[in-house]
């Protein structure tokens, strides 16, 4: 545990140092998000928060972290580095979407290599195919979710102080170790992220954030549980952005609108359009974040009945929330 808050102290302290250097490095290169009818900004912003974000965990492992599992830390943190860079890439001068996503599949492959992937299947074909879903999926859904001042990394920050407790509580190092370095890089740069925002992380620092998730969540344990519900934990910690995801997806099919296509239609600019500000849309989200992760956390010690009403329960809310929404104009 003092490892693990070693961790988080020095990603929070590198991210609240660094995050000013990477903001006039964005000025300096020009670098800067512009306000556009699809966006919610109204002044252009640096965008390469990412960097500093990046810097914040990479250093933090680097100094503190465990030894014992390198060949696995070092699969996850060569993967993350790779979307990072391909972020920083479409941030500074745009990057094809197909050579992204190539690159995100590539960083998937990484990870199984080092021996990382998803095991629930008897075959191991299915089980690479549901990785490879699982780790681009997650990773474009935080992506996506980055529309609005603290929100991304505030939902991050809550994933991984979610996987941070469940590692404590069933003496997981390498997923304590690598979800401290995330919360602490995430709380760093909300000082400058969070309404009004002076700094945009970016596709850097997005598709960093999603991808270490992603790898969190095959990485957790629990072998006192059944399938049926160890799955379940990691599904519910980053549920707000698979929720998230599914909901711009259904709509946009819905509408006969492009998927890739950017629009205000997302679950915060929804919460907006029932009344919130901005800020308080934003909090709603954390707190969500914070129930969901609350929900994750009770699984570890509940039966397959008890999982099973929490599935019902979610996917009832899920299906109430969809309704509710897509009768939301925006």
């Amino acid at each position: 545990m003092t490892n693990f808050m070693l961790i988080f102290v020095a990603a929070l302290l590198f991210a609240v140092g660094g995050t000013p250097l990477a903001r006039r490095l964005a000025l300096r290169l020009g670098v800067i998000d512009l306000p556009s009818e699809r966006k919610v900004h109204t002044i252009p912003t640096p965008r390469l928060g990412g960097l500093a974000i990046y810097a914040a965990a990479m250093m933090a492992l680097i100094i503190f972290g465990d030894r014992g599992y390198l060949s696995e830390l070092f699969g996850i943190l060569v993967g993350a580095t790779l979307v990072s860079s391909l972020g920083a890439w479409d941030d500074r001068s745009g990057l094809r979407p197909s050579l992204k996503f190539a690159g995100q599949m590539l960083a998937a492959l990484i990870l199984i290599g080092a021996g990382v992937e998803i095991t629930i299947f008897p075959h191991p074909l299915l089980n690479i195919l549901t990785t490879i879903f699982w780790v681009v999926g997650i990773t474009n859904a935080l992506n996506l979710m980055d529309n609005m001042d603290g929100l991304s990394g505030g939902v991050a920050g809550i994933a991984a102080g979610c996987f941070l407790l469940l590692a404590v509580s069933s003496g997981q190092v390498l997923v304590g170790s690598l979800a401290a370095a995330v919360l602490g890089a995430c709380v760093g740069f909300l000082f400058y992220n969070f309404n009004p925002a002076s700094v945009f992380m970016g596709d850097s620092g997005t598709l960093f954030l999603g991808f270490l998730l992603a790898a969190l969540g095959i990485k957790l344990r629990f072998p006192g549980q059944p399938v049926a519900v160890s799955w379940m934990i990691p599904v519910l910690a980053l549920y707000l952005l698979i929720f998230d995801t599914t909901l711009v997806t259904l709509s946009r099919l819905r509408r006969g609108v492009p998927i890739t296509q950017g629009g205000k239609d997302h679950t915060s600019h929804r919460l907006v359009a029932l009344g919130m500000t901005r800020r308080e849309a934003v909090l709603t989200l954390y707190v969500a974040g914070c129930i969901l992760g609350g929900l994750a956390l009770f699984l570890v010690n509940t039966s397959v009945w008890q999982a099973i009403g929490v599935g019902i329960g979610v996917v009832g809310i899920t299906l109430y929330t969809v309704w509710r929404f897509e009768k939301v104009s925006f």
